[in-house]
């Protein structure tokens, strides 16, 4: 991992998966907190210094962050509670844990910890000082893991609502209608998306294209891309199922030129549908030079309208397509970084690896 990648830990790359997993065999509990080990054949994972027994090599992944273990579709050891400080287990936390794996596809309303017995406040407070994310953020990533561990194997949708761990169909169907918006019975009768997940330095990408070209690309993490899909299959009126079409083999060639610095531009075809003017600031965006940036008021006075400041900032967040219409190459007109939903530490990232790349 170069110095630069390690300032802004989101993944664990896969050179260094042996190093984790030599620590993981001594139960160094001295890393536990800087990396978590996820088997693939029991689909938890753990802290480093875990008792149980050792799985072998081909069968882990780690991750640096209990979400992203979260994302990929693992939920935590039962055994070392990789959720909880090692030497200290809050029952509210174990009572809300188990409430989630009961149903990971719910989403959690105030009435739902009023049957717990408990104020929403509190399963905020006690998951933000524990591991630094809200009960919520959790609750979130669980939900979304089941649907992006089948998007992660590509398996057929059968096979990935047996692999998630319920006895019957009706929870993988749930997590999965709610997030992709079609039940998998009915998926064939719909306007047919595919959606892939690609790995990168700053965490995992979810894409989803059709035969021909790109609909959406995004940090699986990001806040807000449950909206952001329903949106795009409701407008749509799509389906979307795991696996993958020749966009996503060129997407995936051209995400690995981008973060070795070998090719800062796009060329993967994509369909960015708004209006006219959005589809304006979307071209503006693509046009800033990597390395370089504009603030929102220089895009406004290109487009020719420059008192469209407070429009172009919208149709700025309102793209669905991270890296390939570069949204993070806008700044503020202080030089400030303002918004970006990747999170600010990956747009910082993106313009310093930009800058070093572009000559």
């Amino acid at each position: 991992m170069t110095q630069q990648e390690s300032r802004y830990r989101y993944s664990i790359p896969k050179s260094d998966y042996r190093e984790c997993y030599e620590a993981s065999a001594q139960r160094d509990a001295r890393c536990d907190g800087q990396f978590f080990l996820a088997v693939k054949t029991t689909g938890i994972f753990c802290r480093p210094s875990c008792p149980a027994r050792q799985p072998l090599f081909e069968n882990c992944e780690f991750h640096a962050t209990a979400e992203a273990s979260l994302l990929a579709g693992f939920r935590p050891c039962l055994r070392c509670k990789p959720l909880n400080h090692p030497d200290e287990t809050s029952d509210v936390i174990t009572r809300l844990i188990s409430a989630v794996e009961q149903d990971p596809s719910r989403r959690w309303r105030d009435a739902d910890f009023d049957e717990l017995g408990m104020h929403a406040s509190t399963a905020r407070r006690h998951f933000r000082r524990h591991f630094g994310m809200t009960f919520v953020q959790y609750a979130r990533a669980r939900r979304l893991g089941v649907v992006f561990k089948a998007i992660r194997q590509g398996d057929r949708v059968i096979n990935a609502q047996l692999e998630s761990g319920f006895e019957s169909g009706s929870g993988f169907r749930d997590a999965f209608s709610r997030i992709m918006g079609a039940a998998p019975v009915n998926a064939h009768t719909q306007t047919l998306l595919q959606v892939e997940w690609l790995d990168t330095p700053l965490g995992p990408m979810i894409a989803i294209a059709e035969e021909t070209a790109l609909w959406l690309l995004e940090f699986a993490d990001r806040r807000g891309l449950e909206r952001e899909i329903e949106r795009l299959r409701v407008a749509h009126r799509a389906a979307i199922l795991p696996g993958s079409t020749a966009v996503h083999a060129q997407l995936a060639g051209e995400l690995s030129q981008y973060f070795s610095g070998e090719c800062l531009s796009f060329k993967t075809s994509f369909d960015a549908r708004g209006s006219d003017f959005r589809r304006s600031v979307w071209q503006a965006l693509i046009s800033i030079p990597p390395g370089q940036t504009r603030s929102y008021g220089q895009l406004a006075a290109k487009l020719g309208r420059p008192s469209a400041v407070r429009a172009v900032a919208q149709a700025n967040g309102a793209n669905q397509l991270s890296l390939i219409v570069p949204c993070h190459r806008v700044i503020g007109a202080d030089g400030s970084l303002t918004g970006y939903g990747g999170g600010l530490d990956r747009k910082r990232w993106l313009l310093e690896h930009e800058a070093r790349f572009s000559g």
